[in-house]
C-alpha cells in the first residue's frame, strides 16, 4: 500500500471511530437523561414522586462513583473493550429491568449499577479522540463527541413519552437497553485502540501530572462554569412558565431549540480551539462571556422581557461552548498515559457542581428571586477567568 493510501485509509477510519463513540455517548446519554421524561409512567405505576425522583437519580449517582475508575480502565486496557464492556452490560441490566419490572429498591439498585456501567463511555470515547486526532484537529472531533448529550436528550424525548404512553414503563426502559446493546455490539466489532508510543523495558513509569497544579486548575475552572450552565438548563422552564406566562409546551419548544444551537455552539468553539492553537484561551474567552450573558438576563429580569429572553438564548449557548475544550485540555496536560484518568475526573468534578447548582440557587431564588440567583451564577465564571491555567498549557505544547 501507498504512503497516500495508508492516509488515506487512516483518516477514513478515525472518522468512523469518532462516530461509534459519539454513537456510543448518545446511547448512553438517552438513559442517564431519558428517564426523567419517565416520571409521569412512574407515577402512573403507582411510584409516589419522591420515590419517582430517587429513581431519576440513581444513575447519575452511580456514575459518580465510577467516571474516574474507568478512565484508569481505559488508560490501562484501552478504549474499545471498556466502552463496548461498559456500554454492554449496562445495556443488558436495563433490558433485565424492562422484562422482569422489579419492585422500587430493587429498580433503584438495577439503575444505580446501569449507571455505573454506562460511565465506561465517558473517559473512553475522549481518549479515543486523543489518540485518533492530532491537535489541529482534536477541538473539532471533541466538539462533534460533546453534541452527544443533546443528541441523547433528543431522541429519549421522541421515543420514551409514546412508548410509555402506549406500552408502559417497562417497555420505555427496553429502548434504551436495545439501543445501547447494540451499539456496543458496533464498538466491540468496528472500533480500533488507537496506537500507543512504544515503551522501553525498564523504562520508568511516568509521573503523575497531578504534582503539578494545572491540572487541578483546569478541574476547578471547568467545574466553575457548570454552574450557569445548569442555572439556564435547571431554572429557564419555570422561569418563563411562572414569570413570563408561557405554556409548558412552549418553553420546552424554545428550550429544545436553544439546545440545538447549544451543540452548533460545542462544535464552533471546538474548531475555535483548532484555529489557535488553543483549549485555556478560548475557554477562558468563553468565561468572560458566560459572566456577562448572566448577567444580562439579570438586567432583562429586572426590564424587557426581550431582553431576557435573547439573554436566555444566548446563555444557552454560551454556557455549554467550554465543556469540549476543559474536556480535550484535560486529556492533553495528562499526557497519554493519564488522559482517561484526567477525563474521568473532569467529569466527575463537573457532575458535582451540576448536582449542586440545582438545589443550592433554588434556595437564593425562594419565591421569585431570578435576577439574583442569575447574579450570583455570574460569580462562577468571573472566578473560572483567574483559574484558567493558560500558561500551563503552552508550556506543554
Amino acid at each position: 500500500m501507498s504512503r497516500a493510501a495508508a492516509v488515506d485509509t487512516r483518516s477514513r477510519r478515525r472518522w468512523g471511530i469518532l462516530a461509534l463513540g459519539l454513537a456510543a455517548q448518545t446511547a448512553s446519554c438517552s438513559f442517564l437523561f431519558g428517564i426523567p421524561f419517565l416520571v409521569p409512567a412512574m407515577r402512573t405505576a403507582g411510584l409516589t414522586l419522591a420515590q419517582a425522583g430517587t429513581i431519576v437519580a440513581a444513575p447519575s449517582i452511580g456514575l459518580l462513583f465510577t467516571l474516574i475508575a474507568w478512565g484508569a480502565a481505559a488508560d490501562r486496557y484501552g478504549e474499545r473493550v471498556v466502552m463496548a464492556l461498559g456500554l454492554g452490560a449496562s445495556s443488558v441490566l436495563l433490558l433485565v429491568t424492562g422484562l422482569v419490572m422489579p419492585s422500587t429498591g430493587v429498580l433503584f439498585g438495577l439503575f444505580l449499577l446501569a449507571g455505573a456501567l454506562t460511565a465506561s463511555v465517558n473517559a473512553a470515547s475522549g481518549r479515543a479522540v486523543m489518540g485518533w486526532f492530532g491537535p489541529d484537529e482534536r477541538g473539532t472531533a471533541m466538539g462533534i463527541r460533546q453534541t452527544a448529550q443533546p443528541l441523547g436528550v433528543g431522541i429519549a424525548a421522541l421515543a420514551l413519552p409514546p412508548l410509555a404512553e402506549h406500552a408502559g414503563f417497562a417497555a420505555a426502559v427496553l429502548f434504551p437497553g436495545v439501543f445501547g446493546l447494540v451499539v456496543a455490539a458496533l464498538v466491540a466489532w468496528l472500533v480500533i485502540d488507537p496506537p500507543r508510543p512504544v515503551k522501553k523495558a525498564g523504562a520508568p513509569k511516568p509521573a503523575s501530572p497531578y504534582r503539578r497544579p494545572a491540572l487541578w486548575r483546569l478541574h476547578g475552572a471547568s467545574t466553575l462554569l457548570v454552574v450557569p450552565q445548569f442555572a439556564v438548563s435547571a431554572f429557564a422552564p419555570i422561569y418563563l412558565v411562572s414569570e413570563h406566562g408561557w405554556s409548558a409546551l412552549s418553553a420546552g419548544w424554545f428550550l429544545a431549540v436553544v439546545q440545538v444551537l447549544g451543540a452548533a455552539g460545542r462544535l464552533v468553539s471546538g474548531y475555535w480551539s483548532d484555529r489557535v492553537g488553543s483549549r485555556l484561551r478560548p475557554m477562558r474567552q468563553l468565561a468572560v462571556a458566560s459572566a456577562a450573558v448572566m448577567l444580562l438576563v439579570a438586567v432583562g429580569d429586572v426590564s424587557w422581557s426581550w431582553v431576557v429572553l435573547l439573554a436566555l438564548a444566548l446563555a444557552a449557548v454560551i454556557t455549554v461552548a467550554d465543556n469540549g475544550l476543559g474536556f480535550t485540555a484535560s486529556a492533553e496536560l495528562a499526557g497519554i498515559d493519564w488522559a482517561g484518568r484526567a477525563m474521568g475526573a473532569q467529569n466527575t468534578a463537573q457532575n458535582v457542581a451540576a448536582s449542586l447548582t440545582p438545589p443550592l440557587l433554588g434556595l437564593v431564588i425562594g419565591d421569585s428571586r431570578y435576577a439574583l440567583a442569575f447574579c450570583v451564577a455570574a460569580i462562577f465564571p468571573v472566578l473560572a477567568i483567574g483559574l484558567t491555567p493558560v500558561r500551563a498549557e503552552t508550556r506543554s505544547s
